[in-house]
């Protein structure tokens, strides 16, 4: 089994574009970037990028690197799957698209109370439990977007999960919605090493509103991200923080910091407190562009997108965020006005927002008459 080598992980949700497409020349230099820096845990699912992620990676890790170079992570999504039958042939597909033998983890991914039971009704643990004993997969987890209750009631059924990934990032580490630091703690109790995602929020504590970034300015010591991968880095139990990199600019800041780790000081834990403070006073939508909720929608509303133009118009009263809600995001898809209520979104919400409710809200500010 390979070693991991440090508490850094690629994230591959998020990857380089060009011209719509993933960037793989980027993706390439990237990957480089990161290996020879010593870090080499890679993190995918089958829905990234519309099943594209793990094509990528194949082209720009696995083809090009020895497996016992680096740490593979996928991950069964629920979209992807209706009954047992179907897991195995998705499986192999997936080993197939990424280029190896096997996964060194393989998480269920995405589990809430009511992905749990469908997971449960699929037998999908078992079938996973099933790889393991055969070798195609080397370590069992889930990653987890739902309450603290719920996860601790899914580790009492199912002790054999070695690992889980929860979002954990100072901005939801006491948020009631959330529940950052309760899942941790229930993490703890059960003894299961924690990988972090959402360590930025989707990129929410990197693009901080001028009055807020000020804050961290006055540090003189690092860069918006830092702050919140250190923080998610610190905790004792994180064995590995994902970042989600468009850019080689992002990878390079990433390494800066995570090369020689080092957690907050007092100071800086003041600081991002003082953060979380300004920006709950902002009313944001806190949407981290999962795009987990567009994927049933019957409207085709893009509804992270709507969100990030009313975050903008908010915070930041960006006259631009009126040309991109009518003129990009509307054109060839819904308006929020054109929600049906159905609800499938907060169904499938890992932050468990009332987005029928904030679509109301978006049409009133950007479809006046």
């Amino acid at each position: 089994m390979t070693e991991i080598k440090r508490n850094f992980g690629f994230g591959c949700m998020r990857l380089p574009m060009r011209d719509g497409k993933i960037d793989t020349e980027e993706l390439t230099r990237m990957v480089g970037a990161f290996m020879e820096n010593g870090f080499n845990y890679f993190d995918t699912a089958h829905p990234y990028h519309g099943g594209e992620s793990e094509k990528a990676l194949k082209t720009c890790l696995t083809s090009r690197y020895p497996k016992d170079s680096y740490i593979f992570t996928d991950k069964l999504s629920t979209h992807n799957f209706t009954k047992q039958e179907d897991i195995r042939p998705l499986f192999a597909s997936q080993l197939a698209a990424c280029g190896v033998e096997y996964f060194d983890y393989y998480l269920m991914h995405a589990q809430s109370a009511d992905l749990f039971a469908k997971f449960k009704r699929c037998r999908a643990y078992e079938t996973a439990l099933e790889f393991l004993a055969e070798g195609r997969i080397k370590h069992f987890g889930i990653s987890f977007h739902d309450k603290a209750a719920v996860l601790e009631q899914i580790l009492t059924e199912y002790p054999q999960i070695e690992v889980v990934q929860i979002q954990f990032n100072y901005l939801d580490y006491d948020d009631p919605a959330v529940e950052s630091r309760k899942c941790y703690e229930v993490c703890r109790k059960y003894g299961k090493p924690v990988i972090v995602m959402e360590p930025c929020k989707g990129g929410n504590l990197v693009k901080l509103p001028p009055n807020i970034s000020t804050v961290l300015e006055k540090l003189r010591g690092g860069s918006n991200a830092s702050y919140a991968m250190r923080f998610a880095a610190g905790f004792p139990g994180v064995m590995m923080v994902l970042s989600g990199m468009g850019s080689m600019e992002m990878m390079l800041d990433n390494i800066s910091y995570m090369k020689d780790f080092q957690p907050l000081d007092e100071t800086e834990q003041a600081a991002v407190k003082k953060v979380c403070e300004l920006f709950r006073a902002q009313n944001m939508i806190s949407c981290t562009a999962c795009r987990y909720c567009t994927d049933g929608c019957p409207e085709r509303i893009l509804i992270p997108d709507l969100f990030a133009c009313m975050n903008a118009k908010r915070t930041f009263n960006d006259w631009n965020a009126d040309y991109y809600y009518g003129s990009v995001h509307t054109v060839n898809n819904g308006k929020a006005s054109d929600c049906s209520k159905c609800g499938k979104c907060e169904e499938s919400c890992p932050q468990h927002l009332p987005i029928r409710r904030l679509l109301e809200d978006v049409a009133k500010e950007f479809e006046r008459r």
